[in-house]
């Protein structure tokens, strides 16, 4: 079970690096790491298990954050209508955005980065991405709201760049015009 001791911090340098595709059908070794980061993240939302273990509660984790560099991630959350979203996903890719933007009004956090940085961090508003799943399955996903947002985080994470990089240094809480804000 990954702990928050398993998770690289914000300086590591393979934070800032390019992850790997996953050669197709993956190995086991790639199979557990992946569901690994799903555990994870599903393990992080329960109260009882995040107080045992310590574990910072998240909803995206990508193989990076773990020091691997390969094209992982697993997402775990659910949106403004109650419907859950749960996917490990090798080789995810955004095939299509919207021109529109939105960001979350109380800003971005990361489980790799143990401050608060506070910030509005522009997003595609609505999305739709292609990945495999751990049984195989080729999915194909049209995301919006904090859906849309998480996946962006993590598939970032995949190309080595951080939430903060998007962020206005100048005026980091200037509402980014035209943007659809987004509570959480």
């Amino acid at each position: 079970m990954l702990t928050m001791e398993d998770i690289i911090r914000d300086g590591h340098p393979s934070l800032r690096k390019v992850a790997a595709e996953v050669s197709m059908p993956p190995s086991e070794e790639d199979k557990q790491i992946l569901n690994s980061l799903l555990e994870y993240v599903i393990n992080s939302q329960n109260p009882e298990i995040s107080a045992q273990y310590g574990l910072r509660p998240g909803i995206g984790l990508a193989a990076p954050q773990i020091n691997v560099l390969k094209r992982m991630i697993a997402v775990h959350l659910r949106d403004d209508t109650g419907t859950l979203y749960s996917y490990a996903l090798f080789n995810p890719k955004i095939i299509s955005h919207s021109v529109e933007k939105s960001y979350l009004q109380a800003g971005e956090g990361c489980l790799s980065v143990d401050r608060a940085i506070p910030g509005y961090v522009p997003r595609y508003a609505r999305i739709t991405l292609k990945g495999t799943t751990l049984s195989g399955e080729e999915v194909k996903l049209r995301l919006k709201g904090l859906p849309a947002i998480c996946f962006q985080h993590e598939i970032d994470h995949l190309n080595g760049v951080m939430f903060y990089d998007y962020i206005n240094h100048e005026d980091p809480l200037r509402p980014i015009e035209g943007a659809i804000a987004i509570e959480r």
